[in-house]
């Protein structure tokens, strides 16, 4: 055979090449991750919004009136209360939406782009925070419940990613996190407006879901505005254009060895066949088992049960209605500023000392 010997296979990421790469923080590229980094608080305004929502009577009378009857029912167990499977399924369907969607999502994501992910997520949750705020019955809220999982399905598998993609190496934990800061003052800020809104009667909880429509309009704009990140765009077969938009969000055109390093991953990636079944490898576990379990874990400590129904978990232990919906707002402001604290040592103290650090304050929590 002509040409003596086999083309090398791709070699990936270069460690010694990353020292060379050259750019700065611009304003385009904080822009950029501000922008998208708002996908986050439509997931953590729905957390904080729906349980403050189901706390509220005017919102239970109407869809849930054997919960609104025994929520007043003065000899009823506070903890047997909101015992229904309809309230239950409210809850629920988010989630279970979310997952099929984010399934959906994946291929999208790559094939398609973050930005078309970003611009599916950002319509769907539009779609379903007018139904819920409109709902007449429980078919309407149900629905809108599921257009809103769709939309955080694509919204959480596309926003971290364009997060990661955009932002320089030096600084990917810490910009990369914005997500999460986000999805905390989602939570936050729902807690404020359930808070306020719980004194409107008998329309209150309409305003509560319909302004989930606001971040979600945001995050719609930016699938149109935004740039697609380099990684995607040399990944979809558009070296070119990944050249410009990354010289572009670095600031300089000295970017060759961040480039070069992108078109090695990216042919490394596609030259892989099975991708799939190759995570079940036995090389692969270690890496699989973290990825699956640390989060499975972390949820599992129960935080987002907390989150989710912290009104109602507060009514069940004795307190009032603003009481209860005050103190999910101490909650949310913990979050955020932890977050914070977060954004600003990741990058400095590395991620396993918080990882180390989170873990033990819940163990000393939980006990």
């Amino acid at each position: 055979m002509a040409g003596g010997g086999a083309a090398p296979a791709p070699t990936g990421v270069s460690i010694e090449r990353a020292q060379l790469y050259k750019g700065r923080v611009t304003p385009y590229v904080v822009t950029t991750c501000l922008i998208a980094a708002v996908g986050g608080s439509i997931f953590g305004y729905d957390i904080g919004i729906s349980g403050g929502v189901t706390s509220m009577d005017p919102f239970l009378e109407k869809f849930f009136p054997v919960v609104y009857r025994k929520k007043n029912n003065k000899s009823q167990n506070n903890y047997c209360k909101y015992d229904n499977q309809g309230l239950s399924a409210f809850t629920s369907s988010l989630y279970l939406a979310g997952l099929v969607a984010s399934l959906a999502a994946s291929p999208v994501t790559r094939h398609r782009g973050r930005r078309t992910s970003i611009l599916c997520g950002g319509l769907s949750f539009i779609a379903g925070a007018t139904l819920n705020a409109s709902a007449q019955n429980l078919a309407m809220l149900l629905l809108g419940r599921i257009l809103l999982g769709v939309g955080i399905g694509f919204g959480n598998q596309a926003v971290p990613l364009y997060l990661s993609e955009m932002a320089p190496a030096h600084l990917r934990g810490g910009l990369n996190m914005m997500f999460q800061l986000a999805t905390t003052l989602g939570i936050f800020s729902a807690n404020m407006i359930n808070f306020a809104t719980e004194k409107i009667h008998p329309w209150g909880w309409r305003l509560s879901l319909g302004l989930a429509a606001f971040p979600a309009l945001l995050m719609t704009a930016a699938g149109l505005f935004l740039p697609e990140t380099p990684n995607s765009l040399i990944e979809r077969g558009n070296p070119e254009r990944g050249l410009a938009v990354l010289q572009r969000i670095r600031g300089t055109h000295g970017v060759d060895a961040e480039f070069q390093d992108m078109v090695d991953a990216s042919e490394l990636a596609n030259s892989i066949q099975h991708p799939y079944r190759n995570i079940f490898e036995k090389r692969n576990r270690p890496q699989l088992v973290l990825a699956v379990f640390m989060p499975a874990f972390q949820i599992l400590t129960g935080i987002n049960s907390v989150l989710f129904y912290a009104p109602v978990l507060f009514q069940s232990m004795g307190f009032g209605g603003n009481a209860s919906l005050y103190s999910s707002m101490v909650t949310g402001a913990v979050l955020v500023l932890s977050t914070v604290v977060s954004i600003v040592a990741v990058d400095r103290l590395g991620r396993r000392p918080l990882l180390i650090a989170g873990g033990i304050q819940m163990i000393v929590c939980q006990a």
